[in-house]
């Protein structure tokens, strides 16, 4: 398809993605994006009122593209609430490598940038009702572990399944994708499913190859 056959607000999704995938780019304002796209400044503000919108809707973009609603069908359509914990566990968990460029370029400027940081928190709050969905699928099914509360269960998976936590154990540690699914598959399962056995794939990687 020939970008004179996309509109407008799409190729400005379009050209933020690409401004925010480019290894060690700042994070792009709005006269960047406008430039990067060919348009006036004033036309990237009359399809997105600010930046925190802009980064929103870049980031839902993205999802579309990556098709996430279809790697997240087995987790709505489970059965039991461990078999949607299991398969959202892996849908995130090998979704995060897709976003990882742009995730990469809000997290490093949310300490001081206000916009970016409530772009990021919107972002981790879709994320979080998948994890909440998740724990009241266990909850429901009797699952959960005797006397634990929902909402701190729900903190635990949140905070299991960060991209800063990916992020220390794939690119700071040196983990390959393979190891870090099977090891927060396996917390995952044996923290709020009771699933002991689970724990066998907990630090049971096999050593890279040579």
């Amino acid at each position: 398809m020939s970008s004179d056959s996309i509109d407008t607000p799409t190729r400005i999704l379009q050209a933020t993605l690409a401004l925010l995938e480019t290894p060690g780019a700042k994070l792009p304002t709005m006269s960047d994006i406008a430039r990067a796209t060919g348009v006036s400044r004033q036309a990237v503000y009359l399809h997105f009122p600010g930046r925190t919108d802009l980064l929103v809707a870049a980031t839902r973009y993205q999802d579309g593209q990556n098709n996430i609603d279809r790697a997240l069908a087995p987790s709505r359509s489970a059965r039991s609430g461990t078999e949607r914990l299991d398969a959202f566990v892996t849908a995130w968990g090998n979704y995060i490598p897709k976003i990882y460029g742009v995730a990469r370029a809000i997290l490093a400027v949310v300490d001081t940038d206000p916009e970016a940081a409530a772009a990021w928190d919107t972002r981790m709050a879709d994320m979080r009702e998948g994890c909440a969905a998740a724990v009241q699928a266990l909850a429901e099914d009797g699952t959960l572990p005797p006397l634990t509360d929902p909402e701190q269960a729900t903190d635990l998976l949140w905070t299991i399944l960060s991209v800063r936590m990916w992020e220390n154990l794939t690119q700071t540690c040196g983990w390959d994708q393979d190891c870090y699914l099977a090891t927060i598959r396996g917390l995952a399962l044996a923290a709020l499913a009771q699933d002991v056995g689970a724990l066998t794939d907990v630090l049971a990687c096999p050593d890279p190859p040579a």
